[in-house]
């Protein structure tokens, strides 16, 4: 069950992350910053 919720919980935050930062356009330039 853990596993379970923590590959669903990384699926959602590597989408989410993804998502903003196409979106944006801004925010992948911190990303490459870092």
């Amino acid at each position: 069950a853990v596993t379970a919720l923590q590959a669903a919980g990384l699926r959602i935050v590597s989408i989410e992350d993804v998502t903003p930062l196409p979106h944006n356009g801004c925010r992948p330039r911190k990303k490459r910053r870092v």
